[in-house]
């Protein structure tokens, strides 16, 4: 695909450096020389010095011959322009990075296809969403809901103690008369390699697994596991930045009880004008007596979003030593990743993953309607949507040639979750859930075509 991304700032850099690993033809344009520089350094892509809003500038990126334009700049009025001006100019496809989720919320409404943007995204309001999944998912530490819930990935550490640690997948899965539950993927303890998981893999100790689960998957799991879905009602945020506020809003809203601290006294007041279910502090959540005044061993769980990721995740290695049951740290070094669940925290999240996740779908070739990597696994989840002409369509599950690095995961039909096994038959219109590791999409987009 030929690829116009316009900023290369966080998210910008993070989106050219995935899709140019993948061979994608990716212009990068921005006005900041030093980020275009470490770009064209860094990566094999074309980067252009220019204001994106320029009609001029589009023109020497070749923007009517390109396949997608995503607009992530800084300021989301200058994304909305990027991509009105692309699709006049003969774009396919635009996205639009934006902040103000009144856009997302009224999009219809307003008309922005028929302006020229094909989708809008927020990085903050994804995080706030992954966010409100973790807290109602507390067993686990790793989340994605699919169709709203109808099936449900979860990621999770086999302690010593987990009922089918030593079994093979095949000997966990008799151990229930119904499967609710299928893992899709595996990494070991202490290792960087990824597993897709068949009947003879076997489940070891320390064993982070992401497994895909029906209704009534998550509470077999947790049986199984010795985990507890404990239900959070008391949490405490700290920082008062965009994913803070949407988050203390969003949970509000659905009957939790919010403190949120923030730092900077103006603000604290604005955010406590705005948020009147919330009791906001102002104060320094580094400050140990300060979180002890607030009574911090009382909380259910613990978010850390200031802009600084030192902050949130010493803050969090507090909390836990606190006794706090779900601790959650907003990380922008895609590098602390990996010791995530060394050090003690329960999941960490990242704007900039999330961002590229949403985009990716538009990048996979057969109808793909949702999309996620897996946490510190090289792995990704998608979400195919079966047409008539698809190669699986009609087909029963074992009787497809399936690479060995990939594995259905679920499929939902009218609606319902199904754990799908090899006597499964695909039919036309159903979403099939699919893991698969980077050397088998091209294999397994094929057979959606």
């Amino acid at each position: 695909m030929k690829i116009i991304i316009a900023g290369a700032g966080e998210v910008g850099f993070h989106l050219a450096k995935l899709l140019s690993y993948e061979s994608q033809e990716i212009t990068l344009i921005d006005t900041n020389k030093d980020s275009l520089s470490y770009a064209d350094n860094h990566l094999d892509i074309k980067v252009i010095k220019g204001d994106a809003t320029s009609i001029s500038i589009l023109k020497e990126a070749n923007v009517n011959n390109i396949d997608l334009l995503i607009a992530v700049t800084a300021s989301e009025t200058t994304n909305i322009t990027v991509c009105v001006l692309a699709k006049q100019l003969g774009a396919k496809r635009t996205i639009a990075r934006i902040s103000n989720t009144e856009f997302i919320n009224h999009k219809d409404e307003v008309g922005f296809t028929e302006l020229g943007i094909d989708e809008l995204i927020s990085p903050e309001a994804l995080a706030a969403s992954e966010i409100s999944l973790l807290l109602n998912q507390s067993a686990f530490n790793d989340s994605y809901e699919f169709e709203e819930g109808a099936l449900t990935m979860v990621g999770l550490n086999l302690a010593r103690t987990a009922s089918f640690v030593g079994k093979t997948v095949k000997e966990a899965a008799q151990l229930f008369h119904e499967i609710h539950f299928v893992p899709i993927a595996i990494q070991r303890f202490g290792t960087q390699y990824t597993i897709i998981p068949r009947g003879d893999t076997q489940f070891k100790e320390g064993d982070n697994v992401v497994f895909i689960t029906s209704e009534g998957g998550g509470d077999e799991l947790c049986k199984m596991t010795g985990k507890s879905n404990v239900e959070i009602k008391n949490v405490m945020i700290l920082g008062g930045s965009k994913i803070g506020y949407k988050t203390s809003r969003d949970l509000c809203a659905n009957n939790f009880n919010v403190k949120l601290i923030e730092k900077d006294k103006e603000h604290a007041f604005e955010l406590a004008d705005e948020l009147e279910k919330v009791l906001v502090i102002n104060g320094d959540g580094r400050n140990v007596d300060l979180l002890d005044e607030e009574n911090i061993g009382d909380m259910d769980a613990f978010i850390s979003v200031t802009g600084n990721s030192e902050t949130n995740i010493m803050s969090c290695l507090v909390a836990k030593s606190k006794g706090v049951k779900k601790t959650i740290a907003l990380v922008e070094n895609m590098d602390y990743f990996e010791l995530s669940q060394s050090i003690g925290i329960d999941t960490l999240i990242n704007k900039k993953l999330l961002a590229a996740n949403n985009i990716f779908r538009y990048i996979r070739k057969g109808e793909v309607v949702a999309m996620t990597k897996l946490n510190n696994m090289n792995a990704e989840l998608l979400e195919f949507k079966v047409k008539a002409k698809s190669k699986i369509n009609n087909k029963l599950i074992k009787d497809v040639d399936f690479p060995r690095s990939a594995i259905i995961g679920g499929v939902i039909r009218d609606g319902k979750g199904h754990i799908a096994l090899g006597s499964f038959r695909i039919q036309e219109n159903d979403n099939v859930v699919v893991c698969c590791l980077p050397r088998s999409i091209k294999r397994v987009e094929k057979i959606f075509l």
